[in-house]
């Protein structure tokens, strides 16, 4: 009887090992490669930018890698998930997001560089559940616009409706924080919703006059912080005063510059090494790559950025069901426009936000985030590949 019983435990072990396997084998593999690319780069960037300052000065290099780790760890636990059944739990999935943005404002949160977003978990380590809002709002937008309209391959009325109050809830209740750069991705992330799923061309300018109305509203009403205000100042001239809100914007300008086209050798960045521009292993890592890689550097984070995002809009347009394209789509639109931003602010196309370089930043959360971001579209990948 013992035997009997072991007998098909093993081989339900056996099975489910298979199945494993055979999943791995299905994954993305240029995805995946361009990803680790990216995370070996951002790691040698994080050390330069740290080493001269960072307790033991390889500090902040081992806490990156080890949440580097354990990101990947996610990202293989997200791909193993069947994306069709998750269409199911992302009502929880929003919720528990929600739950963390509501605690963030209790006083079980901290403020880090004027942003109250932060939970401190002990250890040095800290929890910023804007991060995993970006999850969650992607999942519950996805379910909420894959359910088309009798008749119409488009999403129903009454779905579109809910689906502009849930953005803009999540948004709001981010901007109390406040936190300007992640509310524009969640805004970016709840208007891909509406777009890939094709809704009709008047929902689309309504939410552009609602944007822009929410804008004159958000500056004319004094919600911005003044150094967010200042930002904005300093973005429109940044010579104006190159000692003060101009400086963040100045500094990148003349590190990313002065690497000229092959750059002067990682740790041998004078601007990185003299600390000249702040928060340069997070918001400003880029110009690490431009001073010390170069602009053939520079080019390589960007052309593979351009890969992960390619093959996000090939694993979207490949899907076979409209809640995985939805979620694909979606999710190439927020690290498409997250990169932009981070890009474009060090090279003074953008203003200053205070958003990471996806896969290349120091972080934490952002990186499991991220990581998570990148196991869906696996396990979307998986799925489609199985038929």
């Amino acid at each position: 009887m013992t035997r009997a019983m072991a007998a098909p435990r093993s081989g339900s072990f056996a099975r489910r090992a298979a199945t494993a396997s055979s999943a791995v084998r299905r994954m993305d593999g240029v995805l995946l490669v361009a990803v680790a690319a990216l995370a070996v780069i951002g790691t040698m960037l994080v050390w330069s930018s740290t080493r001269t300052w960072a307790p033991g000065s390889t500090g902040l290099v081992k806490k990156h890698i080890l949440n580097l780790c354990i990101g990947t760890v996610l990202t293989g636990m997200a791909a193993m998930v069947d994306h069709r059944r998750l269409r199911a739990y992302a009502p929880l999935v929003y919720g528990l997001s929600l739950l963390g943005l509501f605690l963030v404002i209790t006083p079980l949160g901290s403020t880090v560089n004027g942003a109250h977003s932060w939970i401190m978990v002990g250890g040095g380590f800290a929890f910023q559940p804007s991060e995993f809002a970006k999850l969650g709002l992607v999942l519950m937008l996805a379910m909420l616009m894959a359910q088309p309209a009798a008749g119409t391959d488009r999403p129903r009325g009454l779905d579109v409706g809910i689906a502009l109050v849930v953005g803009a809830f999540t948004m709001g209740l981010v901007m109390l924080q406040p936190d300007l750069g992640t509310t524009m991705v969640l805004g970016v992330i709840t208007a891909a919703a509406l777009v890939v799923a094709g809704v009709r061309k008047r929902w689309i300018g309504g939410l552009v006059l609602l944007v822009v109305g929410g804008a004159v509203a958000v500056w004319f009403l004094d919600v911005l912080e003044p150094y967010q205000i200042a930002r904005f100042t300093a973005f429109l001239n940044p010579a104006s005063d190159p000692r003060g809100v101009g400086y963040n914007s100045t500094q990148s300008l003349i590190a990313i510059g002065s690497g000229e086209l092959f750059g002067k050798g990682l740790f041998d960045g004078g601007q990185t090494t003299g600390r000249f521009v702040p928060e340069q292993h997070t918001d400003f890592i880029f110009t690490v790559a431009g001073e010390e890689f170069g602009f053939l550097g520079s080019v390589t984070v960007v052309a593979l950025l351009g890969v992960i995002l390619l093959r996000g809009m090939r694993i979207a347009r490949q899907c076979d069901d409209r809640f995985g394209t939805l979620t694909a789509g979606v999710i190439v639109c927020w690290l498409a426009f997250q990169s932009f931003v981070n890009i474009g602010m060090t090279i003074g196309i953008m203003p200053i936000t205070g958003l990471p370089l996806p896969f290349v930043s120091y972080g934490g959360t952002a990186t499991f985030a991220n990581m998570i971001a990148i196991g869906l579209l696996q396990a979307i990948h998986i799925r489609e590949q199985s038929f």
